[in-house]
């Protein structure tokens, strides 16, 4: 799995936007930028953030990228012990498909069930 940082230089080096570009159009200080993608610095947690970033990377709102990008910024902020568990890891993007609201597969839920559980 992708970290953040390493997600989000793949998607600016795809469109061909420079580090200086991508931290002038979202308004983001370049030096602290670059640390986050180098994952020195933490992603951001901030929602207007997140979305002054999607909108430099033209993301529509409902992109799997965009869920990913979401996705990636929580996860790096969860507590090392707990990520240290591959079977949490693994069940994550359940997770958060089943709090945005989309229907996981009954197998999936059943999974993550039996996890919380244990």
């Amino acid at each position: 799995m992708k970290t953040f940082g390493e997600f989000i230089k793949t998607l600016r080096l795809e469109r061909e936007i420079s580090l200086r570009e991508f931290c002038r159009v979202a308004g983001i200080d370049t030096s602290n930028w670059s640390k986050i993608e180098r994952e020195i610095l933490p992603p951001p947690k901030s929602k207007e953030l997140l979305e002054s970033i999607r909108q430099t990377l033209s993301l529509s709102e409902t992109s799997d990228e965009y869920q990913t990008l979401k996705e990636l910024a929580v996860i790096a902020h969860i507590p090392t012990d707990i990520l240290d568990n591959q079977t949490v890891i693994n069940k994550l993007p359940v997770f958060f498909r089943t709090l945005r609201g989309d229907k996981p597969m009954e197998k999936e839920l059943d999974n993550l069930i039996r996890l919380l559980k244990d």
